[in-house]
């Protein structure tokens, strides 16, 4: 790191005249960023109104009025009486000259293929496959799975299913059958949409296995639709009733039309994994998801029509479809890259970045902590056009903060600090180019957000720990779970009467910067993506002689936080065997980012009097953090051996 590198970025002149936020400031006629976050909190029906129109949202019949809370500010109706299908504000780009023949998507995959559409390319290929779709039998409420690796296909079957209506449950690429198993049942999914395999490391990953279990054990499934990969085996044939994704975009006679939805209809439901039980499943709507990424595409990320966005994230994640909205809800060329990043080596996105002139790169902290390791390779190509960076996902330290802005950067450009989730769309805080920018911090809270940061009595605290919560219902917040209320309120609404409790710890300083500080709950971010320990523990349960589980998540220096298991079972022996056994069955059905870094056999776990695993002390014990309250603990010389196991590798 450069030792002239600032240890704060400053705004430009530039940054406080042209940038976006400085439009919407001015649009909304707000002197300056607080008084336009203040008044977005105060007035939010003007704000919302202001918005619409400064980010050229297509609404088919104007709505009523923002809110009703008529079901109670946990269950809020948005854009009341509202009509829009959200594709539009996408696809009527092409009717423009200025858009028409502009490139929409550029797709690059591991082997260096690359396929481009313009806006009035995207426009027909969703329109056609929509069309496809519904001649398929994919209806209006349908809920259909999405295996498809980041790319022009992906990317059009989001907006297709959107365009009819449908409603699109993303999956991670990285899946074994289970996990997509939970999913699609959860929704009773009519349809999946899947890729035959793909490329990492210049290996072909074969899909078609868990494919092929996901479809014989989903009595729901009716159709299946296939994408071939140009490296699938041409000896292994298709399921019978499988139906070509070239099918599909071909379809004879005239394209259907976009439907209109209500502004509260859901056009996605995208699993999460809790720290217990299955994974919950956020629905996003029409006026929610689409609408907030684009408002936080231009506050937070300052994305015009001029600007190449590129963002490497999975479509199976909540980035997947927020980074395909960013840029094309705001006109801007999406650049997809499917792939390892560091394939043939770590210049691979630097080089992305240089062959398509990207303006706006974002990454997670876990990548950005691999390029600072291969910081001579990965600096190589040509950074200047980068303008902007972002990072997202996870917590990311100052120094590696530092170092992204500085090697990527060139030290002059603002580095976004963001976060929010897969259940708020977008941010609940985040960085805004027209203030100082703090390393690991976040300068701004999400605009029309009423967050906070405050005590287990809900009062407010500065310069200490606390719970980020959001005090009043936001556009962009899910819907509720799909079909278990109870869930989503027990798990936002229960801890902390009237505030929604976000489970992410958080501080502010005395000048309003705000910083993360990690989970509050058990919840696991590996790599920036989340899994719930108790969806790992049944992996392991499962394996012979395993009678408990208990996993949690510890730091580690480039994943952000790695699995460590631990098992009981009075037949176990601690072989190389048993242990290779163990991060294998986890690899297979979950990924490997979540095969366990570290395995120990225990004769007992701390348990509550209730018989709860308590994981928050075993993640103590492991990193030498205080335990907190262990008055409900049943067994404390779990504690001791747990203790003597750790302390002895």
């Amino acid at each position: 790191m450069s030792e002239s590198a600032p240890r704060t970025w400053h705004p430009r002149p530039q940054d406080l005249t042209h940038s976006c936020p400085a439009q919407m400031m001015r649009h909304t006629g707000q002197a300056d960023f607080d008084s336009f976050y203040a008044w977005s909190l105060a007035e939010p029906e003007a704000y919302w109104r202001r918005m619409n129109d400064y980010l050229g949202i297509r609404w088919r019949k104007d709505y009523d009025r923002l809110c009703d809370l008529s079901r109670g500010k946990e269950f809020p109706s948005w854009f009341v009486g509202g009509e829009l299908n959200w594709t539009d504000t996408v696809l009527d780009r092409a009717d423009d000259p200025a858009f028409r023949d502009k490139p929409a998507i550029v797709a690059e995959t591991e082997d260096g293929h690359v396929t481009r559409v313009t806006y009035a390319e995207l426009r027909d290929l969703v329109a056609r496959v929509a069309t496809g779709l519904a001649e398929q039998g994919i209806v209006r409420g349908d809920r259909v799975g999405l295996l498809m690796e980041n790319g022009v296909e992906a990317s059009a079957a989001v907006m297709a299913l959107a365009y009819i209506g449908a409603i699109v449950v993303p999956l991670f690429s990285g899946f074994g059958a289970e996990p997509i198993l939970s999913r699609l049942e959860a929704c009773k999914a009519r349809g999946l949409i899947a890729t035959t395999g793909f490329l990492r490391r210049g290996a072909y990953v074969d899909a078609m296995p868990t494919v092929r279990e996901v479809c014989s054990r989903l009595p729901t499934l009716e159709r299946l639709i296939l994408k071939v990969s140009p490296h699938h085996p041409a000896d292994d044939p298709l399921p019978a009733d499988a139906v070509a994704w070239t099918e599909v975009t071909a379809p004879e006679g005239p394209r259907v039309a976009p439907l209109t939805m209500s502004a509260n209809d859901p056009f996605m439901v995208i699993f999460t994994s809790g720290t217990t039980g299955k994974p919950k499943g956020p629905v996003h709507t029409h006026g929610g998801f689409p609408i907030r990424i684009a408002h936080d595409a231009a506050l937070n990320f300052n994305v015009k029509a001029e600007s190449v966005f590129c963002w490497p994230a999975d479509m199976g994640w909540i980035a997947g479809t927020l980074v395909m909205c960013s840029a094309l809800m705001r006109g801007a060329t999406l650049v997809c890259y499917d792939g390892a990043p560091d394939f043939p080596d770590w210049s691979r996105m630097g080089r992305l970045v240089e062959t398509y002139r990207v303006t706006h790169f974002g990454s997670a902290p876990t990548l950005i902590r691999g390029f600072a390791a291969h910081a001579e390779t990965a600096t190589a190509p040509d950074l200047s056009s980068i303008e902007l960076l972002i990072t997202a996902g996870e917590g990311i330290a100052p120094e590696h903060f530092l170092w992204f802005q500085t090697h990527f950067g060139r030290g002059e450009v603002p580095l976004i600090n963001y976060t929010g989730g897969t259940e708020v769309s977008g941010a609940l805080l985040g960085s805004v180019v027209v203030k100082p920018i703090v390393p690991a911090g976040f300068n701004a809270r999400g605009g029309a957000v009423a967050v906070d940061v405050v005590d287990l009595d809900g009062k407010p605290v500065t310069l200490q720990t606390g719970e980020l919560v959001v005090r009043e219902p936001f556009v962009g917040m899910t819907a509720s779970f799909w079909e278990d209320d109870a869930r989503y309120l027990e798990t936002y609404w229960s801890a902390i009467p009237g505030l929604w409790v976000h489970g992410d710890l958080a501080m502010r300083d005395a000048t309003g910067q705000y910083f993360m500080l990690g989970r509050s709950d058990d919840t696991i971010k590996v790599a920036g993506k989340r899994v719930g320990p108790a969806e790992v523990e049944a992996i392991l349960v499962e394996l012979a002689g395993v009678e408990e589980a208990a996993v949690i998540g510890v730091p580690d220096p480039l994943k952000g936080q790695a699995i460590v298991a631990f098992l009981t079972g009075s037949r176990l022996r601690e072989t190389r065997e048993f242990l290779a056994e163990v991060r294998k069955r986890v690899q297979d059905r979950l990924g490997k980012p979540f095969a366990p870094r570290e395995v120990y056999l225990v004769q007992q776990l701390p348990k509550t009097r209730s018989s709860k695993i308590m994981r928050r002390v075993i993640r103590g014990i492991y990193t030498d953090a205080p335990q907190g309250d262990l008055t409900a603990l049943v067994n404390p010389d779990a504690i001791g051996e747990i203790a003597r196991i750790v302390g002895s590798r």
